[in-house]
């Protein structure tokens, strides 16, 4: 069975740091493009950044730009979202997705998801 398990989250102070893991377990991440999206409370999932099969980065959320930045680590079949100088806008339940050969910010194309991690940025 396909699985994608989110790590890392928690609560942190603003201009903090958190480091985001998605691991996979029956899927091989470095075969799809994954995108970190997020869902703060009252609304709509949205895409945040992507990294493709050939490793290219795209910032969905143009907030996050210098800030966010997203690599593999294909030994241990995990993808990594480093999150530095967090705001109080960056609280939400943050999600991994695997996508197809390229990156999409449309839920619609994902094929595989984990079940979020909570990340809230607050003094």
């Amino acid at each position: 069975q396909s699985q994608l398990v989110e790590s890392g989250g928690g609560l942190v102070q603003p201009g903090g740091s958190l480091r985001l893991s998605c691991a996979a377990s029956g899927v091989t991440l470095e075969n799809h493009s994954i995108v970190w999206f997020r869902q703060a409370p009252g609304k709509e999932r949205e895409a945040v950044i992507c990294i493709s099969t050939t490793d290219n980065i795209t910032n969905y959320a143009g907030s996050v730009k210098g800030r966010f930045a997203i690599h593999r680590d294909n030994a241990k079949n995990t993808v990594h979202l480093q999150m530095n100088s967090l705001k109080s806008e960056d609280t939400a339940v943050y999600y991994c997705a695997a996508a197809g050969w390229s990156c999409h910010y449309d839920p619609f194309f994902m094929n595989y998801w984990g079940k979020g991690t909570l990340v809230t940025v607050s003094s």
